[in-house]
C-alpha cells in the first residue's frame, strides 16, 4: 500500500527529528508504552513490536533517554554478535548439530573458555554484555570469595558438580 510507505517515511523522519525525546515519549513507541501501562507483560509488548517489524530490544533500553543517544553508543561497538564471533563459532556449530547445551559448555571448559558465555544474548556482542556486569560488580571474583572458596576447592579436587551443588544446599 502507498499509505504504508508514507507511514514508514513519517516514522523515519520522526526518529531523526526527535533526537532528544525520551524513548517513552517517542511517537513511534507510544503504543507499546500504553500496552505496558495497561499491565501487559514485557514479553507480549516485545512480541507486538516484532509483529510490527520493530526491534524488540528497544524496550531493554533506558526509557528516560532518547533512542538515538542509546543506539549510537551500541553502534560504536563494532564487534560481531556472540553467535558470529569467531572465538565461539565452533560452539554454535555444535549446537546447530544438535548437541545439548551441557556438552557444548563442557567443550568450552575443556578449551579454557567461560561456559556462562552461552547464557548471554546470542544476538549481542560479548563485550557489550560483559561491560554491564563489570560496572555493577565491585565484589571480589567468586573463586576468591571466602564464602565459596571451599566449593571451588571441592571442584578442583575432582568432585562432580552435582555433589558440590548438593553440599551448597
Amino acid at each position: 500500500y502507498s499509505d504504508g510507505a508514507v507511514k514508514q517515511n513519517d516514522t523515519c523522519s520522526s526518529i531523526s527529528s526527535s533526537d532528544d525525546v525520551p524513548l517513552k515519549g517517542d511517537k513511534k513507541y507510544e503504543k507499546y508504552f500504553r500496552m505496558l501501562n495497561m499491565g501487559l507483560p514485557m514479553g507480549a509488548v516485545k512480541n507486538a513490536m516484532q509483529r510490527d517489524q520493530l526491534d524488540p530490544a528497544i524496550m531493554d533500553l533506558d526509557h528516560n533517554k532518547s533512542v538515538s543517544s542509546q543506539i549510537k553508543k551500541s553502534d560504536a561497538n563494532s564487534e560481531p554478535p556472540l553467535k558470529e564471533d569467531p572465538k565461539y563459532e565452533k560452539y554454535f556449530r555444535m549446537l546447530k548439530m544438535g548437541l545439548p547445551m551441557g556438552a557444548v559448555q563442557n567443550a568450552m571448559i575443556r578449551d579454557g573458555l567461560d561456559p556462562s558465555i552461552m547464557d548471554l544474548d546470542h544476538n549481542k556482542s560479548v563485550s557489550s554484555q560483559m561491560k554491564v556486569d563489570e560496572e555493577n560488580d565491585s565484589d571480589p571474583p567468586l573463586k576468591e570469595d571466602p564464602k565459596y572458596s571451599k566449593y571451588f576447592k571441592m571442584l578442583k579436587m575432582g568432585l562432580p558438580m552435582g555433589a558440590v551443588q548438593n553440599t551448597m544446599q
